[in-house]
């Protein structure tokens, strides 16, 4: 019922949207005698604040149409690699062309797979984290699917049919992959690599980078780990998951709806929210569109959610953050215990912020602990001084200093892997 009431509010507000909309052109219009007065830029930035707030925010594009290397300007297009039902594998192809210019070398950059959360936003919310490291690698995405449009007759997709996904998307990029987890898919790029090791898959990454991760949610607890250890797995069920509406492709889907994440998204920072918003009608009606252009920017992104499935949420709620079973040894995987300690060449590298109120410092070192095979001079552990969550991955500081450190070891580990080759060359 809440997801139909939540659409009926959307439609009920639409005509209010709609004239907001009008009413912010015609204060703002050079016909408008009264457009420069103070009373008409607070009356359309009032208006323009409401529509915003009102509207619903589609998926952003990428908008990552190049990239510089070496002073030189190189195209980039974003290819669909592989389609399935709820993700699609995208390669950002750099033109070869330019980049024989540009490099003046024909050594290949290194593959690199950036595993985005399925945690309520979209893939997009790594566009910063795509760029920084288009100049020097080829860099792929999971881009998950909205459930709300993911047909019934597609049918489940759980924790282990993302992991089943992982492994298939390193087989397609192929040998020597490195990949990058960001936040939520930590465990699971963990646990993926663990069974690629086992089974001796030539497709297993070269180099596992996880970034801000619950691998053991159970060190440093933050708000959202206490709660999911407050609530029983059956609240979660109970409160957390409602049916898709019609006209949605997925009508009938049960999900945990996006717009429930970004409620809680909003309510864990409301005073920040609501000052930016205050900002940004002060920005407006002083003319500041550069700050303007900002605040859109950001909310653009971090106010399009998507919805994921039932079995998906509630899985990743029981294993990853009440029972903990791949911190514990206990995570299955289509009934195969998942073995970290079975992780041998595969280098380790683990990044987490100083601030992070998401997932606190210690979660995702755990990963470094589980994997009890790995040489030490395949692990790195990294903490980035004064920045959150979201600064682990996105803004000038995931640019000017953890990107640099993440490229750096991506090229140790390459090294590694090409000395290994030899010396078994050599022993033949």
């Amino acid at each position: 019922m809440l997801y139909s009431a939540y659409e009926l509010a959307y439609a009920a507000v639409a005509p209010a949207r709609i004239a907001a909309g009008v009413g912010a052109k015609f204060w703002r219009s050079p016909l408008n005698p009264a457009s420069g007065s103070w009373m008409a830029r607070s009356a359309a930035a009032a208006l323009d604040v409401f529509e915003n707030a009102t509207r619903r925010y589609a998926k952003p594009e990428w908008g990552l149409d190049e990239t510089s290397v070496n002073g030189v300007s190189v195209p980039v297009r974003v290819e669909e690699v592989e389609r399935k039902d709820f993700c699609t594998l995208i390669h950002f192809a750099r033109d070869e062309s330019a980049l024989k210019r540009a490099k003046k070398t024909n050594q290949a950059d290194p593959a690199v797979l950036i595993v985005a959360p399925l945690s309520g936003h979209f893939a997009t919310l790594l566009r910063g984290t795509v760029e920084a490291m288009l100049p020097d690698h080829e860099v792929y995405i999971t881009d998950w699917t909205d459930a709300r449009q993911a047909p019934i007759t597609a049918g489940r997709f759980d924790l282990n049919d993302y992991i089943d996904y992982l492994i298939e998307f390193m087989q397609t990029i192929g040998p020597g992959v490195h990949a990058i987890a960001v936040c939520q898919p930590g465990p699971a790029l963990l646990a993926a690599a663990a069974l690629m090791a086992e089974r001796g898959d030539p497709s297993r990454p070269a180099s596992m980078t996880i970034m801000g991760s619950p691998i053991d949610a159970r060190r440093s607890p933050t708000v959202p780990n206490k709660l999911s250890q407050e609530r029983s797995y059956d609240w979660f069920e109970q409160n957390m998951i409602y049916t898709v509406p019609a006209p949605y492709a997925g009508a009938m889907r049960r999900v945990y709806p996006g717009f429930v994440q970004l409620s809680s998204f909003l309510a864990m920072n409301s005073d920040r929210h609501l000052n930016a918003h205050y900002d940004y009608f002060q920005h407006l009606v002083e003319g500041d569109g550069d700050n303007a252009e900002k605040h859109r920017n950001f909310y653009d992104e971090y106010l399009s959610v998507l919805d994921m499935t039932e079995e998906f949420y509630l899985q990743t709620i029981r294993d990853v953050f009440q029972e903990h079973r791949l911190a514990n040894g206990t995570f299955m995987h289509h009934g195969v215990r998942v073995k970290p300690e079975a992780i041998t060449d595969i280098a380790l590298m683990t990044v987490e912020g100083e601030n992070d109120d998401i997932s606190g410092i210690g979660q995702t070192q755990a990963a470094h602990d589980l994997c009890t095979n790995i040489p030490q001079d395949l692990q790195l552990d990294y903490v980035q001084p004064g920045v959150g969550h979201y600064g682990v991955f996105n803004g000038s500081r995931w640019r000017n200093e953890i990107q640099p450190k993440v490229a750096g070891f991506i090229r140790m580990a390459d090294k590694a892997a090409a000395e290994r080759v030899a010396v078994r060359a050599a022993a033949e």
